[in-house]
């Protein structure tokens, strides 16, 4: 049996489906990783065969102004689990530990060098774990999507309805994340991870885009006439600084746990069929 903790979210949801009956699903309410006792009573007395964490801070802007809650949940929370449970932890990280500035794929072999507070606690969550856990896989993802919770494809087909023309940033570059896929993934990880492993991958689904393209390929699939025009991001300016290029190479995870990954416009059509 597995664990899936911080259950509700977007992944977490996915998890479900992906998993069903093979796994366990608490939220915050359930077990909030942040309190270090409450983790030790609840691991002391149970057992998984793996435990997958999704519960993150994840307002990035927002974490520029509540870095102390952000490092709570992101750091303090992670360690906590890696500490208390016995069994191989997944952590779930971001593409937000690099500065974005290579203009190349990032591998795992890539020095981070974050450039806001949610960066930074993520990082140093993903220490905390590598560090302080038996056997552990950490997943690095990037603009992740579901049919769950809130995203930037469901703003953005919302926001289709209510405007006829739309700004987006060009100067932004990654890969879009369908959470059903990394789900997916997961549930394949799972029975083959190795006792001991400490481990550092990367997720995402195949192909680039710049937010302005995803954002197009968003209205035409789902049949919104609404139009996107290209802005760069000094026109649209936010709190916490954005990688311009986060590209994750993802041969590593391809090749030690045999995955085949969809192009993020086939994932994103099957989104939007769910929507």
């Amino acid at each position: 049996m597995f664990l899936i903790v911080g259950a509700n979210g977007q992944l977490g949801s996915e998890l479900r489906e992906s998993l069903g009956g093979n796994a366990e699903y608490l939220n915050r309410a359930e077990l909030d990783i942040t309190d270090a006792s409450a983790v030790r009573d609840f691991f002391s007395k149970r057992e998984f065969d793996a435990v997958v964490n999704c519960a993150a801070y994840t307002a990035v802007d927002k974490a520029e102004s509540e870095p102390a809650l952000a490092e709570k949940i992101n750091v303090a929370g992670a360690r906590n689990l890696a500490c208390s449970v016995r069994a191989p932890l997944v952590h779930v990280s971001t593409d937000y530990v690099f500065s974005g500035t290579a203009y190349r794929p990032y591998s795992e072999e890539d020095v981070p060098t974050p450039a806001s507070v949610y960066g930074r606690t993520k990082l140093a969550g993903e220490r905390a774990v590598l560090e302080n856990a038996e056997t552990a896989v950490v997943i690095r993802t990037a603009w992740l999507y579901s049919a769950y919770g809130n995203n930037f494809v469901k703003t953005i087909r919302r926001l289709g309805t209510e405007r006829t023309q739309l700004g987006v940033v060009f100067d932004q570059v990654g890969s879009p994340t369908y959470a059903a896929d990394l789900a997916d993934a997961i549930a394949r990880i799972l029975p083959q991870l190795r006792a001991g492993m400490r481990e550092v991958f990367h997720f995402t689904n195949e192909g680039v885009c710049s937010w302005f393209d995803f954002a197009r390929a968003i209205m035409e699939l789902s049949g919104l006439s609404c139009e996107v025009v290209s802005i760069e991001s000094k026109d649209y300016p936010t709190a916490a600084a954005r990688p311009f290029y986060s590209v994750l190479n993802k041969k590593k995870i391809k090749q030690t746990f045999g995955l085949t990954i969809p192009h993020w416009r086939d994932a994103l059509m099957r989104c939007i069929a769910k929507l």
